[in-house]
């Protein structure tokens, strides 16, 4: 696949734009973009214990929450999620955010995003299904976190 002609994928208001794909890489490393709406539902806090990943701020701030701690990053900022890490995003502010996501390995491609969409549409409009959400996250080797205690 040449990651270049891949359609941009829909994640509820979320816009997905893969620039490398584990098949242009063989397998090394999967480069996306991401666009975050202000206000836009955002994936659930999750790990994953395959793939590192690394976060470059390229426009708006999305506040990361990492393994309980919040870090805002902005353009020109980067951080680096490390394997078995909780983490999670949003964009709080009053613009759209976005931003470059490296995988390493490229383990974790555009099926994930596609079958995550499905799933939010299927929902038109109202709360996900979350057994499917979680489903959706274990087969494309995400660890859906557990809610927080009350």
């Amino acid at each position: 696949m040449d990651a270049s002609t891949t359609a941009t994928i829909r994640v509820g208001a979320i816009s997905i734009d893969f620039l490398v794909d584990v098949d242009d890489s063989g397998g090394s490393v999967t480069v996306f973009e991401c666009l975050v709406p202000a206000d836009a539902k955002v994936p659930a806090p999750h790990s994953h214990d395959a793939f590192e990943e690394t976060i470059y701020g390229l426009e708006g701030v999305c506040t990361w929450t990492i393994d309980g701690d919040p870090v805002d990053l902005g353009p020109g900022d980067s951080l680096c999620i490390r394997r078995g890490q909780v983490h999670g995003f949003q964009n709080r502010g009053r613009v759209d955010a976005k931003f470059l996501a490296i995988a390493t390995p490229g383990v974790f491609g555009p099926a994930y995003f596609q079958d995550m969409g499905r799933v939010l549409a299927a929902a038109a409009g109202g709360p996900p299904d979350l057994a499917a959400v979680g489903e959706v996250m274990r087969r494309h080797g995400l660890t859906p976190a557990p809610p927080p205690a009350t």
